[in-house]
């Protein structure tokens, strides 16, 4: 009803002792519908129409959002199919078109190459500096377009940050984009801390980082850079609308309906499960020991054993469905 998949109660449990909730941006804080804003041709030796037919044609093959952006807003027709088609984790994508090798990634596979200038770092700060995620398309050591691609941040995005910090959770941001792109995010949505220019296997090391300074880690993503991350936190959360397969099954949870706000509803709901526990146990422990004490000093009967068994059954059982209610009420007051 509350659109939270929870694969077993263990998960469910351990909620309740999460310390930091790590997430992903594209997808996760932002709709994963980024669309592509003004682009930048900068090699005048090609033509134009050439030039955005190999980045069409790279995109195209890419499941990337960024590269369905770029493929989506340049609206023309690709070239022929690459050859060689290489997915780069974390950088972007490697292709043969025309004879030429080309790359189509991100500023650290651009700087990677050695294809970077001062002036390109400076139309880069300028697009970063607004939130975009900016893609370039380089070939023999040279860039030859920029593309800007801007996602809007998730509507529930800053109530649901609020609302971890109200249950005394901190939130950090674990990003590919560029460090100041994830800043900017990080400052709309009101995150503690954002992270960028993360490959993978950096996330993975900064979940274990935060392990270690903090306690038990909460990881929401949804695309396969995310995976490995998912995997190593005490929590998994997947967003499962927009999510990948493997992101949901590295995942301990998913948010079928990728509401954030389900995210802080999940720690709410582990608490209460848990103080129910408490009492539960406490509960039939308590009548268990009257009984025995009661017997002990002859004052026992059948029914009074009936009670201490089957009612105590019973009474742990109507306790347990509170919760039902009680999230229900909560969930829909929201």
């Amino acid at each position: 009803r509350r659109g939270i998949l929870i694969k077993g109660g263990a998960h469910l449990e351990q909620a309740h002792r999460l310390a930091v909730v790590a997430l992903d941006k594209t997808g996760t804080l932002t709709e994963g519908r980024p669309r592509l804003v003004p682009t930048e041709l900068l090699a005048s030796a090609f033509d134009e129409a050439q030039v955005l037919g190999w980045a069409a044609a790279l995109a195209g093959h890419s499941d990337h959002p960024v590269s369905r952006a770029i493929a989506e807003g340049l609206g023309t027709a690709a070239s022929d199919a690459p050859h060689g088609f290489t997915a780069l984790p974390g950088r972007g994508v490697r292709a043969r078109l025309d004879g030429r090798e080309l790359l189509l990634g991100n500023h650290r596979l651009i700087e990677e190459q050695a294809r970077c200038s001062e002036a390109i770092e400076a139309r880069l700060a300028e697009h970063e500096a607004q939130g975009r995620t900016v893609t370039m398309l380089a070939c023999d050591r040279q860039v030859l377009a920029i593309f800007a691609v801007a996602d809007t941040i998730r509507a529930e995005a800053r109530e649901a940050i609020a609302q971890l910090h109200a249950l005394g959770v901190k939130s950090v941001m674990l990003s590919g984009d560029n460090a100041l792109t994830a800043a900017t995010i990080a400052r709309q949505a009101g995150i503690d801390d954002a992270r960028g220019d993360l490959l993978p296997e950096d996330k993975s090391a900064a979940i274990e980082a935060l392990k270690q300074r903090h306690g038990r880690i909460a990881m929401a993503g949804d695309g396969i850079n995310d995976a490995p991350a998912l995997a190593g936190s005490d929590l998994g959360l997947a967003m499962g609308g927009a999510g990948t397969a493997i992101a949901m099954e590295a995942a301990d949870a998913g948010i079928m309906n990728d509401d954030l706000r389900r995210i802080p509803e999940t720690l709410r709901l582990s608490r209460s499960t848990r103080a129910v526990l408490v009492q539960n146990i406490a509960i039939a422990l308590g009548i268990k020991a009257a009984f025995l004490l009661l017997a002990v000093a002859g004052q026992a009967t059948m029914w009074m054993a009936v009670f201490a068994d089957m009612g105590a059954s019973l009474i742990v059982v109507f306790n347990g469905l509170r919760l039902l209610r009680t999230n229900g009420m909560r969930g829909a007051a929201g």
